[in-house]
């Protein structure tokens, strides 16, 4: 009902409206054509009749489509822009255009595209984006186009396309990739695969080639040699703490995170304490624990100091430093996550941690001083999380032991005096 009134208002407008100077307006096979080609223009002109169908704009000199570009004639059906000078294409642009079938951008210059502008554009079977200066595409950006039949993105500047780009578009028949600069990297290894399997028409398959490595400059995609690829994965680990190493007042916490993958993932910490959020891209300090230049607190040292080995230390773990710890790593393939909860345990049979769980410890002597045992205790098979209980020796001059409830070592957990730093930073 709704797109009916719209139709109505529509024809009534268009049958008052006039058609904008410099252009030809009319019918033809049924369609409100709106012909605004090579007429120099360099903006898209006002006082279109809403009823227009089909608006050719190209071979003009459009610098750009700002938001609003063609509010005037909702019921478009066909949009050609080709040959224009057009750079940016702004959110707003095109999204109002929800009957939108055909759109041409070929031969431009764009290089910054609102790309959620084509969610709206359900009705899409058409869309020429080559000849442009598109460098990426998000992964998500076709995600509502199952009515496209064909995709052009030749002749661009594209890197790479992210795995599961073109899953969306169930109805897609030809596709146009060639003559971009593809970065023959792990990131790219399902294109070939999907370019092998699928059915949709990919022509000139031998210009889908690689422009590096130098070593693969040249090479076609359906061609690449093997390359060792594999997703990352994270194991977090602690080491046993030091019987009778000396402990000055407040723990040395240190976490390491071990990180396979080819190509060499990234880490990141992500930490959540009582007091909020930290995350850190690894690392942020140099061996000898000073912040990085460039980074938060580069003249002092990082209250969470994250290491180029993949370990973690926080000097002067207390209270305020109870929560989640989690290793993050990721690369083109994929990413993978391990987390530790920490909460720093009192003297006694028992207790609660700064995240409202309930643990159990036993007091047991310690050269002139009670400790509480570590304890180490899954939160639950669905989230593989282990519960780390540190606990406070009753003497700065006394170590904890690294023995469990059963009297074995905890493999993993550094418990370490300053004496002991230099130690840790070597074992890696």
């Amino acid at each position: 009902m709704q797109e009916l009134r719209l139709l109505c208002w529509a024809v009534l407008l268009g049958l008052v409206q006039s058609c904008p100077e410099p252009c030809d307006c009319g019918e033809k096979y049924g369609f409100q054509i709106a012909d605004c080609a090579y007429r120099d223009l360099e903006a898209v002109p006002p006082g279109f009749p809403a009823n227009v169908t089909t608006l050719s704009l190209s071979a003009n000199r459009l610098p750009g489509l700002p938001e609003g570009a063609f509010r005037e004639v909702p019921l478009l059906q066909s949009l050609w822009l080709a040959h224009n000078e057009i750079r940016t294409v702004a959110a707003g642009a095109l999204s109002p255009l929800g009957h939108l079938k055909s759109l041409d951008l070929s031969h431009n210059l764009i290089s910054d595209f609102a790309w959620s502008d084509l969610h709206n554009l359900s009705a899409l079977q058409l869309l020429k984006m080559d000849s442009n200066e598109l460098t990426s595409i998000p992964r998500d950006a076709f995600r509502s186009l199952s009515a496209l039949r064909s995709l052009q993105l030749n002749h661009n500047r594209l890197h790479t396309v992210a795995e599961g780009t073109f899953t969306p578009l169930t109805a897609l028949s030809h596709l146009q990739i060639n003559d971009n600069p593809f970065d023959c990297t792990c990131g790219i290894v399902w294109l070939k695969t999907w370019a092998l399997a699928t059915a949709v028409s990919i022509p000139e398959q031998d210009n889908i080639a690689c422009t590096s490595p130098h070593v693969l400059k040249g090479t076609p995609l359906s061609r690449l040699p093997p390359l060792p690829c594999s997703a990352p994965s994270v194991q977090l680990s602690y080491q046993p703490s030091q019987d009778g190493a000396e402990l000055r007042p407040g723990f040395v916490l240190a976490l390491h995170c071990d990180v396979d993958g080819q190509p060499a993932p990234q880490l990141h910490w992500h930490i959540q304490t009582p007091g909020g959020t930290v995350d850190i891209a690894s690392p942020n300090v140099g061996t000898d624990g000073r912040a990085l230049p460039g980074t938060p607190a580069a003249s002092s040292r990082p209250r969470f100091q994250a290491f180029a080995n993949g370990s973690l230390l926080i000097p002067d773990f207390g209270k305020l430093e109870e929560g989640t710890y989690s290793c993050l790593a990721t690369n083109e393939l994929g990413s993978a996550e391990s987390s530790v909860n920490v909460a720093l345990a009192t003297p006694g049979e028992g207790g609660e941690d700064a995240l409202g769980r309930r643990f159990h410890g036993k007091a047991v002597e310690g050269k002139g001083c009670y400790t509480v045992d570590n304890e180490v205790q899954p939160s639950g098979p669905e989230d593989n999380v282990v519960i780390i209980y540190l606990s406070r020796a009753g003497s700065p001059e006394t170590a904890a032991a690294g023995e469990g409830a059963t009297g074995q070592q905890l493999p993993g957990l550094f418990l370490l005096g300053q004496s002991l730093l230099i130690f840790f930073l070597a074992s890696f």
